[in-house]
């Protein structure tokens, strides 16, 4: 056995060995810049905005401050945002009871008690300011704007989305496996959207697209209508920031939802997006630990995100702690179906419904990996009949299912993604 590599797992890491005459690529962000003074960086963004007037001038006389921001699966720096922020909301004349923190949960569940402290990541934000869960379900909570002119999504929104004078989504811009990049529009819809709405963005037909992939925003269909849904909403702004591997800031911007989110989109394309000279029979990678790999739900965009460099018929293994199971009711019964049903049955079952079933995209995006090769997953998390639900192989070691696939294989070469889905690794089929 050669050194190990490590990959993201829960809050640590895994360190797996490679078999005796294997070779690891490691695949990774180039180095990325960090910021030295975060917190003067996001003064300075507040200060400069991409494509809007100054925060003081589009705060003054705001009576209803709505600040949108990811759930705890996304390990968003919202402590000095938030902070930094709601201080300047302050010095604009904007009173602390007039702001509402708006937690953008879709239709995952809600972030309270210690967690919701986590997701706020500052103790004088989280006592000082109201802070309220998006329910999607809650209709007396939704508003009916009506739909988007191009695809006829509903537009339902949360109502202190709505109501507000100045909205403000706080968002991380990474790859996302279906809307190109996340982060900007994405925070509003289908963050804090209604069940309509993000049932309709998930259906069969959109998530079928092959142009609403990682990476892509052009033609993307989900990109194009949360930016109709934008416009319908009427003004609204953005921080949006990136990351690089430690966690630590290396951007910051504030301004205009879509053109600060697209200046975002090309600062980290060029980190994220690894080209690489070939593909793989081996693959072995994570779901970018805690806190994405808090449940299997959130797995599959691990699975999804390396998919261009897997060989037909090769196999990908994949580690997640899934320290809540496999996710949501929902979500367990869609996992049901597939196993059930078969990948073409639950196809066919899904392709005509206007409304996807709740969570059941995770499993329908599942498949655009099994589609191309297998998939093996190591997880301490997963147990009893849940393993089966998975609709993957389980295996007990990383180790011994790499020395499985290069025997099978005959290729010696195996590629590592430490990081999982917050890098893409991409590759051209040369004709």
């Amino acid at each position: 056995m050669s050194d190990a590599i490590g990959i993201r797992y829960g809050k640590g890491e895994l360190h797996v060995r490679l078999p005796k005459g294997c070779e690891a690529t490691i695949i990774r962000k180039p180095e990325m810049p960090v910021l030295l003074d975060p917190n003067a960086a996001i003064a300075d963004a507040l200060q400069n905005p991409v494509a809007s007037p100054s925060l003081s001038h589009i705060a003054s006389g705001a009576n209803r401050v709505c600040i949108v921001i990811c759930d705890v699966t996304r390990p968003v720096p919202n402590g000095p945002i938030l902070k930094g922020l709601i201080e300047q909301l302050r010095d604009c004349g904007v009173g602390l009871d007039r702001i509402t923190i708006l937690i953008a949960t879709g239709l995952h569940r809600p972030n309270l008690g210690r967690e919701m402290r986590e997701v706020i990541g500052d103790d004088w934000v989280f006592d000082n300011i109201r802070i309220e869960n998006h329910y999607a379900r809650d209709t007396a909570w939704m508003v009916d704007l009506g739909k988007t002119p191009t695809d006829g999504i509903p537009v339902v929104l949360n109502r202190h989305l709505v109501d507000a004078d100045l909205r403000i989504a706080v968002g991380l811009v990474e790859p996302h496996f279906m809307a190109g990049y996340s982060g900007g529009r994405k925070v509003f819809a289908p963050g804090v959207a209604g069940e309509a709405t993000i049932r309709t963005f998930h259906n069969y037909r959109f998530m079928a697209d092959p142009l609403a992939c990682n990476g892509n925003l052009m033609n993307n269909p989900l990109h194009r209508g949360q930016l109709e849904i934008l416009k319908i909403l009427g003004p609204a702004f953005a921080i949006n920031t990136v990351i690089d591997e430690a966690r630590r800031m290396s951007f910051v911007n504030f301004g205009d939802c879509e053109q600060s989110h697209l200046q975002s989109v090309a600062f980290v394309k060029r980190f994220a997006e690894v080209p690489m000279e070939r593909q793989f029979n081996t693959l072995v990678t994570s779901a970018a630990g805690y806190p994405l790999d808090k449940t299997y739900y959130q797995t599959v965009k691990g699975m999804v995100a390396p998919v261009q460099i897997l060989a037909e018929g090769g196999r990908m293994i994949i580690a997640s702690a899934c320290e809540e199971g496999l996710g949501s009711h929902e979500y367990r019964q869609s996992q049901s179906h597939l196993v059930t049903l078969g990948r073409q049955g639950f196809l066919d079952r899904i392709r005509a419904m206007p409304l996807a079933d709740i969570d059941g995209w995770q499993t329908h995006m599942l498949l655009r990996t099994l589609a191309v090769g297998n998939v093996s997953l190591y997880s301490e998390g997963i147990k009893g009949r849940d393993r089966e639900l998975t609709g993957v192989q389980m295996i007990e070691s990383i180790e011994d299912s790499i020395a499985e696939s290069v025997a099978q294989s005959g290729d010696k070469e195996v590629a590592f993604i430490p990081e999982g889905p917050y890098v893409i690794p991409t590759f051209s089929k040369q004709l």
